[in-house]
């Protein structure tokens, strides 16, 4: 289902996935919606703009067509808490991040809808995702993985008070080299706040398919979307976003140049 995914290839060893960015919801899940769920308001919303420059630098890019209120990318299917005792969203998520229903009453997806689902929307964009990874370990002997996402500057239900604005992951320096973290660490990134492996800690994808021993490095970066966007209205703010996203090339850039000098 080539439909359920973007990938664009790219000439240099870093992909860039946006696992959050896509809004669409298939009708028949739509029909069994509240209107807090049809409206996919949880949607990472406009990585792709924010990250428009990356294939002119070369990155593969990979994005969903469908919103992660029809099934989370960035969950393993086992169901595991990426946050043992925080309250999570589900691999098919019932609440949205305020804890409004998504499905109308008895409706929620029962265990033979969520398989499939994980069959039609899960399992094509992580075999995508693993075999890109995989191509460019053979192709470049490393592979960069940087995790795109965002989230609204404040969500009680994960954190409180308002979130720094850069929050980078790597399941506390498991996912990537220090070599790799230290060139992000050393970006200037003012006049934004910034975090490491705080709060988020690089979800599922992260943790899952960085293998720094193999030299194919995961980072992932939550940025908090008060720095590009109107987060009530859910619209992207130009003026905003010129302003953050030098610092985004910097960081792809970063990347990149760290993958080309550690070529195996």
């Amino acid at each position: 289902m080539t439909d359920s995914f973007t990938l664009t290839s790219g000439n240099v060893p870093l992909l860039i996935s946006m696992p959050h960015n896509g809004h669409a919801i298939p009708d028949d899940i739509a029909a069994t919606m509240t209107d807090d769920g049809r409206s996919s308001r949880d949607t990472d919303w406009f990585k792709d703009k924010l990250y428009d420059f990356a294939q002119a630098l070369g990155a593969y890019t990979i994005s969903p067509t469908y919103s992660r209120f029809v099934i989370d990318l960035n969950r393993d299917t086992a169901g595991t808490n990426l946050y043992p005792g925080a309250n999570s969203t589900e691999l098919c998520p019932t609440t949205a991040f305020d804890l409004a229903p998504l499905y109308q009453d008895g409706k929620q997806p029962n265990a033979e809808e969520v398989d499939r689902r994980i069959a039609l929307y899960w399992q094509p964009y992580h075999q995508a995702l693993a075999a890109t990874l995989t191509e460019m370990k053979a192709k470049f002997g490393v592979a960069v993985l940087l995790e795109a996402h965002s989230i609204q500057s404040h969500v009680p239900r994960f954190f409180e008070g308002r979130l720094p604005d850069f929050n980078f992951g790597t399941a506390d320096g498991a996912s990537c080299s220090p070599a790799m973290l230290q060139a992000v660490e050393n970006l200037d990134l003012m006049p934004y706040s910034r975090t490491t492996n705080g709060r988020f800690k690089g979800g599922f994808i992260t943790r899952e398919y960085g293998d720094p021993e193999n030299n194919i490095h995961a980072l992932q970066l939550e940025l908090s979307q008060i720095t590009y966007m109107d987060e009530q209205a859910l619209t992207y703010n130009e003026e905003l976003a010129k302003k953050v996203k030098p610092k985004l090339k910097a960081m792809v850039e970063a990347l990149i140049s760290f993958a080309q000098q550690a070529k195996t």
